[in-house]
């Protein structure tokens, strides 16, 4: 029960967020979204750190779930970019352009079944940038850097972690542009979301050894 009731709070504390702003995160806000006494979330949570801190690995915790399913439905091993242990990983010859396409195929379904999740994110990723331990916790719930820097790795990029900073930076900004940018509420592509990643993939700067 306490398991079901942390993920409940969770849950609300996302949802009120989204749809309230961050300054409506309250412990007397989510008891009362979720109708328990007055109290119960900070029973659980003791402090608003700690919530933040909780919404933060319940983000991590549903990337991976949602990447490893997203990795069994498909043809390729969508690059690693989630949080997915080197030992879930597939080793497979690497098409960038197919990777490309099925690493687009799974943004799109995050854009359509997490927007308050990417909603509640960057405003909390803003609102903790004072406190580099949980910034850096919520920066690194959606794609994860060490599995970015295993793909470049595998596409034989001179600077593996270099390209895969640059890599996330450009997955951030496509995501922030279908949910916030200039495109939010306007029909996206999976196709679309494609383009810029199949550039990026196919770049010989991002692929290639340097012949040094």
């Amino acid at each position: 029960m306490s398991t079901d009731r942390r993920g409940q709070i969770v849950a609300a504390a996302i949802e009120l967020i989204a749809t309230r702003g961050i300054r409506a995160l309250t412990h007397r806000a989510l008891d009362t979204q979720l109708t328990l006494p007055p109290g119960s979330t900070s029973y659980y949570f003791r402090t608003r750190r700690a919530l933040i801190e909780a919404v933060a690995d319940g983000i991590t915790a549903r990337s991976r779930a949602d990447f490893v399913a997203a990795q069994r439905e498909s043809a390729t091993n969508l690059g690693d970019l989630t949080q997915v242990t080197r030992e879930e990983s597939v080793t497979r010859p690497m098409d960038p352009v197919q990777v490309a396409h099925d690493i687009a195929v799974w943004l799109d379904h995050l854009l359509a079944h997490r927007r308050h999740e990417l909603i509640a994110r960057h405003a909390l990723i803003i609102e903790v940038l004072s406190d580099p331990e949980l910034h850096g916790r919520l920066a690194g719930s959606l794609f994860s850097l060490d599995r970015a820097t295993d793909l470049f790795s595998a596409l034989g990029a001179a600077e593996p972690r270099e390209s895969a900073h640059d890599f996330l930076a450009l997955l951030e900004g496509l995501v922030f542009d279908r949910f916030a940018g200039l495109r939010a509420g306007s029909p996206g592509s999976v196709d679309q979301l494609a383009r810029p990643l199949t550039e990026f993939l196919t770049s010989g700067q991002s692929r290639q050894p340097n012949s040094e």
